[in-house]
């Protein structure tokens, strides 16, 4: 009797112990080895994800940087993008995606609520109907996988906004591989940020500032939630980044990195995230 007891207590321990395994290393197995590559485009916004699996391009740069992004494409073998996002239609970041539509092969496009009458637009909209693409104008939450990373795209909640409409109506991109996660807020301003941050959130690993490092009302309280490890400010030298924005993310113990510099690379592996600076071009 003793021995049966003792028995059925080893089995209870042993599945107790199974249940109990660490979280971290659930998240290990689904990782993807990410990287995550932004582009020096001036003050403008592209940024590449890659892993074994596919490829995913969020904006595309100003007219003309359409080629750049080519060329990089290129270089690194990559013949088609799974998805291409939109995160709103001004020119520095809409600019260049007609140039990558007509010569890439493009899965899916997601894109912002708020059209713009601007030459970059229409040219888009002419790409996408020569290629044979419907954009999906996100509306609510649009999740998908790129390898064993998960990529979360979330929608302005209103569709008109009292100032700065364009940029309030960016499409914010949230991505989590493993333990590390990445925030990209697009031009989000005080509107936008303040849906954002009325729903619970989590720190992130690395935030691309929105608005291009502009200051913000509400950068204290978004800094106070994300608590970023690394900061990505896409600006230029005719027109830098907040020296006071810059000041905050320092103080909050966020490393700056400024794509004006240098195009900056990350490899995620799920369990953490080393650096690739590339000089000014």
């Amino acid at each position: 009797m003793k021995r049966r007891s003792l028995t059925l207590l080893l089995a209870l321990t042993l599945l107790l112990t199974a249940c109990a395994s660490p979280k971290k290393e659930d998240a290990q197995t689904s990782a993807a080895d990410l990287t995550v590559h932004f582009f020096d485009a001036g003050k403008a916004d592209a940024t590449l994800l890659t892993t074994a699996d596919g490829a995913v391009l969020i904006d595309a740069g100003e007219k003309g940087f359409g080629k750049t992004i080519l060329a990089y494409l290129e270089e690194q073998g990559i013949e088609r993008l799974d998805y291409l996002i939109v995160t709103h239609f001004d020119q520095d970041h809409v600019g260049g995606a007609a140039k990558v539509i007509n010569n890439l092969a493009v899965g899916t496009v997601l894109q912002s609520n708020c059209p713009k009458d601007s030459e970059e637009y229409e040219k888009y909209c002419k790409a996408l109907s020569n290629a044979g693409l419907e954009a999906l104008t996100v509306r609510e939450n649009v999740t998908f996988t790129l390898g064993g990373a998960t990529v979360t795209v979330e929608p302005p909640r209103q569709t008109d906004y009292s100032e700065d409409e364009s940029n309030n109506s960016s499409l914010i991109v949230t991505v989590e591989n493993g333990t590390d996660s990445f925030l990209f807020l697009g031009d989000a301003q005080s509107e936008r940020l303040a849906e954002f941050l009325s729903s619970e959130r989590a720190a992130c690993d690395v935030l691309k500032v929105a608005h291009h490092g502009q200051d913000e009302p509400l950068l204290s309280e978004l800094l106070a939630v994300t608590k970023p490890a690394y900061a990505v400010i896409t600006s230029s030298d005719e027109e830098p980044e907040s020296a006071a924005v810059v000041e905050a993310l320092e103080q909050c113990g966020a490393s700056v990195l400024l794509t004006r510099e240098g195009a900056v690379t990350m490899h995620s592996t799920g369990d953490g995230i080393t650096l690739d600076v590339s000089p000014a071009a």
